[in-house]
């Protein structure tokens, strides 16, 4: 899922001048996004006035490399991004000073572990290679998914590849499995080249996404978070009351078409305002869409993968003020 290492620039873009200053107004907030149906949904806000209409004096920062968004807000080149909660925990292990004020959507299909036509089960794949990002998502729901279906993690031999190059080699049959996220999961399957044997919709709350930001910025404009909030709410009630429409507005970003894009958009569970609050309620940490939840099963992961120490506190690193105050709670 949304993995690469470049940044999308017309000619020479240099962050430094996208960072926060204390004119709100001659700087606004500097939000990055990447190819995620969850986070190019702000083009919608954008599109259809929500930013505006609610005070959000944002700038829509895009990346074609996801990682390179995630690395940019960690250094302060940004202020506020859109990422995995996966990804979101490394730099609050590490002591980058963030925090989680939104969640965007789970993923609920948009990843998967694809498979060569002729493995129909789990027990298939013991002995057989999976290639794959290692220490990613897809790595991550890959070891997930064998888990779920009792065939050890350890029967597998994981290859290093991106998420590009992963469903090249499944393609071309020179492995037997690819952990990807789409677009890669629609084109294996339009060539009728592979099927997916588990994707992220029967793994619900494992991959969430959300949007974090700099303290300091949060410090400086707290009502331009929560005014932001408004406008997310606005543009998940628009998407899924004219989906068709909202593709529309969406494909053109990604360089697909709005039919391509609709199906995946259907991939993605959108939060709003309830899900937000359950997501960021400590009360509801047994639930799949909680933060709390997510927080506890991807550590285990991220300990072993040696990307963090020890699980961060969500208490420590959530913020859900902004969306309580976007509902007048």
């Amino acid at each position: 899922m949304k993995k690469l290492k470049t940044l999308l620039l017309t000619g020479t873009l240099m962050l430094a001048p996208f960072i926060l200053t204390a004119n709100a107004e001659a700087a606004p907030i500097t939000l990055g996004l990447s190819n995620w149906p969850g986070w190019v949904a702000w083009y919608v806000a954008e599109h259809n006035g929500y930013l505006k209409k609610y005070h959000a004096n944002f700038k829509l920062v895009w990346f074609t490399s996801y990682m390179t968004s995630v690395e940019a807000l960690s250094a302060g080149k940004i202020d506020a991004n859109c990422q995995a909660l996966i990804d979101t925990l490394a730099p609050v292990d590490k002591g980058v000073p963030i925090k989680v004020v939104l969640v965007t959507d789970n993923s609920h299909g948009n990843d998967a572990l694809m498979v060569s036509n002729s493995i129909t089960t789990f027990k298939q794949l013991e002995g057989k290679t999976i290639a794959v990002r290692m220490d990613s998502i897809e790595q991550y729901l890959d070891e997930y998914a064998l888990t779920k279906n009792n065939i050890p993690t350890t029967s597998i031999h994981f290859v290093n590849m991106s998420t590009g190059n992963a469903a090249a080699a499944l393609m071309a049959g020179r492995v037997e499995a690819a952990g990807v996220w789409n677009p890669w999961i629609q084109r294996i399957e339009n060539k009728k080249l592979g099927h997916a044997l588990f994707s992220s919709a029967s793994a619900p709350g494992v991959i969430p996404d959300v949007v974090a930001a700099r303290e300091s910025v949060l410090k400086a404009y707290p009502q331009q978070f929560v005014n932001l909030s408004k406008a997310w709410f606005a543009t998940v009630k628009f998407i899924k009351e004219h989906p068709k429409q909202a593709a529309a507005i969406m494909a053109p970003h990604v360089e697909l078409s709005p039919a391509v894009y609709l199906t995946a958009l259907s991939g993605t569970r959108l939060f709003g305002p309830k899900l937000n609050m359950e997501a960021m309620d400590p009360a509801e940490k047994n639930k799949s869409t909680s933060l709390y939840n997510s927080t506890k099963d991807t550590s285990v992961f991220l300990k072993k993968v040696g990307a963090i120490s020890a699980e961060p506190n969500p208490s420590n690193f959530l913020d859900p003020e902004f969306i309580k105050k976007a509902e007048g709670k």
